[in-house]
């Protein structure tokens, strides 16, 4: 089965320097994929700095509870405009991500989720969930940049 795109945007009341700081600590993350997923640092490092050519592996687990194996992010890119990872799970072999971030009037960011994903037979599955992971994912972020 051929890879499949989700794609999200949203504005975010936040300037681009305060979302590319939070975009920097893996407790975002963590935060902003609740209860969808978790992510727990296969070497139970919990500092992690994001940086173009680190790879990190996550026990990955579903809603939270889940356990749906391990979760491999590799940071292709990651600038204030663009971060890129090409990512893979157990049983998600392409889950490529890009994030953009673009400066808006009034301290706004325009924010967007671009996912490739490649899963076989489960693509159709995997996709109807990443599309309401990333709708969850960003409602997240403006509640967090909110306060």
């Amino acid at each position: 089965m051929r890879s499949r795109i989700v794609y999200r945007r949203s504005i975010f009341p936040a300037d681009t320097e305060t979302v590319f700081r939070l975009l920097k600590s893996l407790d975002t993350l963590q935060y902003i994929a609740r209860p969808y997923a978790s992510f727990k640092p296969v070497d139970g490092v919990d500092g992690i700095v994001w940086n173009e050519g680190r790879t990190f592996r996550f026990r990955f687990r579903l809603f939270c509870l889940i356990p749906f194996g391990t979760h491999t992010i590799h940071v292709i890119r990651f600038a204030k405009s663009e971060i890129y990872t090409e990512e893979s799970n157990t049983h998600v072999p392409v889950w490529n991500h890009k994030i953009e971030l673009r400066p808006m009037a009034n301290g706004r960011t325009a924010y967007s989720d671009e996912v490739e994903i490649s899963a076989g037979w489960k693509t159709c599955f995997v996709l109807i969930w990443a599309r309401l992971f990333y709708r969850h994912r960003q409602k997240k972020w403006v509640k967090m940049l909110r306060g």
